[in-house]
């Protein structure tokens, strides 16, 4: 099924995602002199940091994962390449045992991108993206915004033994966490979701993932209560 959240990233490769992204980024500079870098060495930056050893759900196959629901997605954005670049950006910064994963990851877009040749302009709003995955709750006219949260939460709307698995690598990340720290804290994350008013902002997000994700996340936190 084309449109399942679950679909396995089989392009999750280092050679396909930087093809990807050099595609993305100057798409997203448009015209640019001779001179403009070459995205590549970009590129490899990145995936050097996605494929860092701390991580075991956040790696390429969730990077690949959410570029394809952008993909799915782009004709509810504004500016689909500015969302696509803040895929790759949003979780560049991952230590499971620090707070400002995302602004550090913003941080990094607002140094690279510039250098890359990418406008002032596009630059923000990537950054802007980026730091928006914090709460993962954009605002009404927040096309970007929706679409961003949109693809990386689709994972919550997996069959249960994607979610299954998801979970199982979330707790790897943080395994060196103590049992009932992690069942609260990983509570209080749940909860966070459940309070929003919808998980999924697009239209099609809302009518494909939104029911199915509150079961998983109503059915994870049941479990943690245990």
């Amino acid at each position: 099924m084309a449109d399942h959240p679950e679909i396995a990233a089989s392009r999750a490769t280092p050679e396909s995602l930087r093809t990807r992204f050099a595609r993305t980024l100057e798409a997203a500079r448009g015209p640019a002199p001779e001179a403009a870098p070459d995205p590549l060495p970009y590129a490899d930056d990145l995936l050097r940091r996605w494929q860092e050893p701390q991580r075991r759900y956040h790696t390429l196959t969730h990077l690949t994962a959410v570029l394809d629901r952008i993909d799915l997605l782009q004709g509810y954005a504004d500016d689909p390449d500015a969302v696509r670049l803040a895929a790759w950006f949003h979780d560049a910064v991952y230590l499971p045992d620090r707070s400002e994963n995302e602004d550090r990851s913003a941080r990094l877009a607002e140094r690279a991108l510039p250098e890359a040749g990418l406008p002032e302009a596009t630059t923000a709003e990537v950054a802007r993206l980026v730091r928006l995955t914090v709460s993962h709750d954009p605002a009404e006219d927040d096309r970007d915004g929706q679409v961003l949260c949109d693809a990386d939460l689709a994972i919550l709307a997996a069959s249960p033994s994607a979610y299954a698995a998801y979970t199982a690598e979330i707790r790897q990340e943080y395994h060196f966490v103590p049992n009932d720290a992690f069942r609260e804290g990983r509570s209080a994350v749940l909860r966070h979701l459940l309070g929003l008013p919808r998980l999924f902002r697009t239209p099609h997000g809302a009518r494909e993932w939104e029911a199915t994700a509150r079961h998983n996340l109503r059915a994870e936190l049941e479990m943690l209560s245990l």
